[in-house]
Parts: C-alpha cells; sequence; structure tokens
C-alpha cells in the first residue's frame, strides 16, 4: 500500500451508504494546511453529504467535527506549524469581504465554506482546509474529547454565551443526547439554574451528574406548564428537532424569555402570538460559529473540565457509526488507522 495514499470513506452516490475508499494524500495550496486526523466526530450533518444537498458535489469526504496535527502547511501559512494541535468544524472558511465579513460575522459569510460538503472532510486520515478554519487545541483535551466539541459543542456553547441568561438565571436544555448533554455541561459551569428536559425518566440521572438542578420528563404532560411551575425560563435552548415540542417551550418562557433553536425537523413552528407580544417572549436560532468561537468553546471545555460523553469506532466502521448515531452514549467518535 503505498504511502502517497490515504484509506477515507466517501459518499459517492446520494442516498448510498458510505463506500471505503484509498485515495491521494492531498497537497496544501496556498493558504492551506494539512491535517492528520486522529478523530472525527459523527454528526446528523454528514446527511446533507450523503442525500447530495446543498449543491455538494460527489464523490466527498464527509465529517466535520476534526482533532488532529498540522501535517503540513501551504505557502503563505503564517500561524500554524506542523506538529501543532488542531480543530476544524462545521464552518470550513469565510471569504473576508463580504458585508457580514466586513462586520466580523463570518458565520453568516455569504460564501462561507462548509467542511465536508464544500471540500474533503474528516472521514479520512488526512485533510486540507484554509488556514483560517483552524482552532487551536488546549493540551489538557485529548484528540477524542476535542473532535465532538468542534460542531456540538460549539454550537451549543455559543447559543448560550450569546443568549442574554446570565449568573444565576434559569435555562432550560431541551433534550439530552448528543448536543444535549454538552449543553447541561455548559449551561452548569455559566452559573445558570439548569433544567434538563427529556421524554422519560431514563436519562434523570446522567443529567444530574452533568449538572442539571432540575429535571422534567416530556411524557408527564406540558413541558411548558412543568417549566412555568419552576419559575419560568430565562431561556430554553431546544436540541431537539422537534416543531411541536418547541412550540410548548415558549409557553414555560418568563416574560422577556428567549427560545433558542439550534435543532429543526424542518417543519413549522405553529406558536401563540399572544406570548409573543404580552410578554416580550422571543424566538430565535443559532449558527454553529467560527474558529475563534470554536477555539473559546475548546478552552472554556478544558478550563471547567467539561467533556463529551464518546463511544470511539474505527474509521471504516463509519456506516455503522452513523447507523447508530441517535443510539450514542452520547457521541460517536472515528479513529482513523493511520499506516
Amino acid at each position: 500500500m503505498s504511502t502517497s495514499t490515504m484509506h477515507a470513506m466517501q459518499v459517492v452516490k446520494a442516498g448510498a451508504e458510505f463506500v471505503s475508499a484509498e485515495i491521494p494524500i492531498p497537497e496544501p495550496a496556498a493558504g492551506q494546511v494539512r491535517v492528520k486526523v486522529h478523530a472525527c466526530g459523527v454528526c446528523g450533518g454528514e446527511n446533507l453529504a450523503r442525500l447530495g444537498l446543498l449543491g455538494v458535489a460527489l464523490p466527498r469526504v464527509p465529517g466535520h467535527e476534526i482533532a488532529g496535527e498540522v501535517d503540513a502547511v501551504g505557502s503563505g501559512v503564517t500561524a500554524w506549524q506542523v506538529g501543532d494541535r488542531v480543530g476544524i468544524g462545521w464552518h470550513g472558511g469565510s471569504c473576508m469581504t463580504c458585508d457580514y465579513c466586513r462586520q466580523g460575522e463570518f458565520a453568516l459569510c455569504v460564501d462561507r465554506k462548509i467542511v465536508g460538503l464544500s471540500y474533503d472532510g474528516g472521514y479520512a486520515e488526512y485533510t486540507i482546509a484554509p488556514q483560517d478554519a483552524l482552532a487551536r487545541i488546549p493540551a489538557a483535551l485529548s484528540f477524542e474529547d476535542a473532535a465532538p466539541l468542534m460542531c456540538a459543542g460549539i454550537t451549543t456553547f455559543n447559543a448560550l454565551r450569546h443568549s442574554e441568561a446570565g449568573p444565576g438565571d434559569t435555562v432550560a436544555v431541551h433534550g439530552v443526547g448528543g448536543l444535549g448533554h454538552l449543553a447541561i455541561q455548559f449551561a452548569n459551569k455559566m452559573g445558570f439554574h439548569t433544567i434538563a428536559i427529556n421524554r422519560g425518566r431514563t436519562k434523570e440521572g446522567i443529567a444530574r451528574e452533568l449538572g442539571a438542578d432540575d429535571y422534567i420528563d416530556s411524557n408527564e404532560g406540558s413541558v411548558g406548564e412543568a417549566l412555568t411551575r419552576l419559575g419560568g425560563a430565562k431561556v430554553a435552548l431546544s436540541t431537539v428537532g422537534s416543531s411541536p415540542a418547541q412550540a410548548d417551550l415558549l409557553a414555560g418562557l418568563r416574560p422577556g424569555g428567549r427560545l433558542v433553536v439550534i435543532a429543526a425537523d424542518h417543519q413549522s413552528l405553529d406558536l401563540n402570538p399572544e406570548l409573543l407580544v404580552f410578554g416580550r417572549r422571543a424566538v430565535t436560532g443559532w449558527y454553529s460559529g467560527h474558529a475563534k468561537d470554536s477555539e473559546d468553546t475548546l478552552n472554556f471545555a478544558a478550563l471547567k473540565n467539561i467533556r463529551p460523553l464518546v463511544e470511539t469506532y474505527s474509521l471504516k466502521d463509519a456506516e455503522a457509526a452513523f447507523q447508530n448515531m441517535s443510539n450514542a452514549r452520547y457521541r460517536s467518535v472515528l479513529l482513523p488507522d493511520h499506516h
């Protein structure tokens, strides 16, 4: 087996399973960095590549929760050196010239790149990204821990820190899964009164271990009413794509409260406008973040001892990991076997 090639898992045909392939190890162009992948998280966002959406060109190597080390740099790269521990997330680069970039809103760039869609991602032994897409991984985090923080972590951390909740405020986390189990930890360490919400009681124990102060079983009736009995939430962060459940959360917000949606089921939200008008409540969403946001997430996780709960798979078992995503406890991570 030639050392100029690498093992990768590709989407070759829309709607089909991942295919194992031996492809050339890419060379970084000007302004690019090559990363030797040590871990890559498995995320529902890979489904966009699998379904051939957002104009993705096939074949494509998916994967956007990447943790590894710099292996080579292209010309003009000054911020990174071979051996640096780095992560690459969903946001894979900005144009730097559109109105949003010029305002510092790089994640809203009109020509933003998405890792694993715009170019090959981390279901491989090596990947390449523009230098502005990299985040530095602190020494306290292992590659396995860092990988899920590059999407599930940054999305929940970023949404919470921009939510207008302050220390002591009540924050409800809807869903105790891949996103929610991180959101609970972030909310707890940010000083919020944290309420976890999930169907059934099986996850109550782990939710409390991760930092939840209270727990609501959504099978036991209206979550909005249950939140109201607990004094109402300043912020409800929904990590579960369920429009009916999200609409119910709105009723559990205290006046001035905010429902923050970071997962969607592609259905319309049926909201009571009176809750918006008379209580000045708001509904908003949050979308990922750029590389500096990822770095902030990693540093906060290292500082406050926040870690994802992970199950590891060999890269060749990516299909099994993807199929088991909804049953994972709580985030699956692929580990390449470098040759």
